[in-house]
């Protein structure tokens, strides 16, 4: 489970960019920033290697195993 805080997100989109499933993409809505931030395409298909995570150079996103 991916958990994006929107207010942090700068919309660099790596973490889309690296993303081994391909389950992120960029959304539609802006944050209070001004800023679009991704969102998660299938939550079922995501594998928690936090890759997104590691690559977010603000620390905007969260990984956790927990798919319930």
């Amino acid at each position: 489970m991916v958990s994006i805080n929107a207010m942090m997100c700068k919309g660099c989109g790596y973490c889309i960019k690296f993303c081994p499933k391909h389950i992120l993409e960029m959304g539609k809505e802006r944050s209070e920033k001004g800023h679009f931030y991704p969102v998660m395409t299938n939550n079922d298909a995501c594998i928690s290697c936090a890759i997104c995570a590691l690559m977010c150079p603000e620390g905007a996103i969260e990984v956790s195993s927990d798919k319930a």
